[in-house]
């Protein structure tokens, strides 16, 4: 697994740490039943704060994206302990709505925005059917 911290950003290390797993994940890069370098390795892997590393696998956790077991870690979950619930989705659009419109205030169309959007799956390496 390969996380870049960009110390600079105004981003929140924890949040870096997090984005980057998710992207991992979505990229296959990480497959469920994969568990993730311990919190006190991945934190002196990346030169940041164990908790640091702990707030971003609690966050994960929260999301339903990693299970923490004792002794065993931090285990990336299955795809069906992770489906999409129906909070979750109006969560993702909570978070896309202001990027959204800050594109529609600087002048992005609705095709431009789209086109963005398939730009991100493909990035992803996600099939980008129905968007």
């Amino acid at each position: 697994m390969f996380i870049q911290i960009e110390f600079q950003s105004d981003v929140p290390i924890y949040e870096q740490v997090t984005r980057q797993i998710i992207e991992g994940i979505a990229r296959g890069e990480m497959k469920p039943g994969d568990t993730l370098p311990s919190v006190r390795s991945l934190a002196a892997d990346l030169g940041v704060n164990m908790h640091t590393v702990n707030k971003s696998y609690h966050e994960l956790e929260a999301k339903g994206i990693i299970t923490i077991r004792p002794k065993s870690g931090a285990i990336i979950s299955s795809e069906e302990e992770r489906a999409l619930s129906p909070e979750q989705l109006r969560q993702i659009e909570k978070n896309l709505k202001p990027v959204v419109a800050e594109g529609m205030v600087l002048g992005a169309t609705a095709e431009q925005i789209e086109h963005m959007m398939k730009k991100v799956f493909a990035d992803l390496q996600i099939p980008a059917e129905g968007v």
